[in-house]
């Protein structure tokens, strides 16, 4: 016999536990169903763990809004849960005059999304504030930080059982349909079970396109393309720098960063390499990529320091080449199924955006 839940989210990364909670809290009664054994094993762990300001989205952009409400709704969580973060800012260099005409770009595209804070450095204030980097110009963010993610998604979790919610590891979901105002979750955990829901949300990440195309029902169109970006990050040891340091971003990405750590250490990532399977294998040859764009803003990288950190994939909804796009959030007015809502294309700022997700969600949820 089929089960029944009042709720379901599919996913236990960052985003989907921000979801489940934000459900559970709002008196709906969760079940979390992660493939994996632990919560965050893919997207939401593999990362540069950066709170972001909001600066380099279009205006009205879901990744704009979200993040800059994210933002500030994440430092005050993270404050009132204990989640070790810090606020140490950063700077996106720029070097020779075409580069500082993109950097301007940068900066009024930050001002209009509402970010305040930001501030124009030229070649001295650099030196003073970084004296390892070379830049003729940079915008400094005083309201970007790091975060420690895997504390984060534990204390979402927690929040997420004391409210009622449940989280199953373990459980592949492997089907999803719709039928008469009824949505049936299949799933495997070592037998295969199916669960009716009047509520399902695809919190899946990487598969969220593949799962919500086996939807039958679905209107034509509504599932977009995701394609995956593989980036290395590779690990330097003890940080040279105060703040975080951001070349302008590059195809698929924000460009190879150098992101300080809690304890003090550098990492420099992600790259973008275009890949169609999810593969983890990192690639020692990226090193001389990585040491060449690395060094047109850091001159003295010691090239041998660069050691193997980890990998990680980003779902994208678009190719090489192509815009960057938004997030797609979508409920049953957008796609025509009853009870189910869809998230795609959710990479960074996701991270920084994971709590104003997942108040969007929910009242796309109330909203039916």
């Amino acid at each position: 016999m089929t089960e029944v839940a009042d709720c379901i989210v599919i996913g236990a990364g960052v985003v989907g536990l921000a979801i489940a909670r934000s459900l559970a809290l709002s008196k709906r009664d969760v079940l979390l169903l992660e493939a994996e054994d632990r919560v965050g094993a893919h997207t939401s762990s593999r990362n540069s763990e950066v709170i972001h300001a909001g600066i380099y989205y279009p205006r009205d952009s879901l990744k704009a809004t979200l993040c800059v409400a994210g933002r500030q709704a994440l430092y005050r969580y993270c404050r009132e849960k204990g989640v070790p973060h810090r606020q140490l800012g950063k700077l996106i260099v720029a070097n020779g005059e075409s580069e500082i005409e993109e950097l301007r770009g940068i900066l009024a595209r930050g001002q209009g999304n509402g970010v305040v804070d930001l501030a124009w450095c030229g070649r001295h204030q650099v030196h003073e504030l970084e004296p390892e980097i070379k830049a003729d110009a940079a915008v400094y963010s005083p309201s970007t930080g790091i975060i420690d993610s895997h504390s984060l998604m534990l204390a979402l979790q927690a929040d997420l059982e004391s409210a009622g919610g449940t989280v199953l590891l373990n459980h592949r979901v492997t089907g999803l349909t719709a039928r008469d105002q009824r949505l049936t979750v299949e799933f495997q955990a070592g037998e295969r079970f199916a669960i009716d829901s009047r509520t399902v949300v695809n919190s899946t990440g990487l598969w969220a396109s593949s799962l919500a195309s086996r939807v039958a029902g679905m209107e034509t169109g509504a599932v977009p393309n995701t394609t995956y970006a593989k980036g290395h990050y590779f690990d330097y040891g003890p940080s040279p720098f105060q703040h975080l340091i951001y070349p302008l971003p590059g195809t698929g990405g924000l460009g190879i960063h150098a992101t300080n750590d809690l304890f003090g250490r550098v990492r420099f990532g992600p790259d973008a390499e275009w890949v169609k399977d999810i593969d983890y294998a990192f690639d020692m040859s990226r090193r001389e990529v990585f040491a060449d764009a690395v060094t047109r803003y850091f001159p003295s990288l010691d090239s041998s320091r660069l050691v193997p950190g980890y990998t990680g994939i980003r779902p994208k909804l678009y190719s090489a080449g192509d815009p960057a796009a938004d997030f797609v959030i979508q409920g049953p007015r957008n796609h025509g199924i009853s009870g189910l809502v869809n998230l795609f294309g959710i990479e960074s700022p996701g991270l920084t955006s994971c709590l104003a997700i997942a108040d969007t969600v929910t009242e796309v949820v109330r909203a039916g």
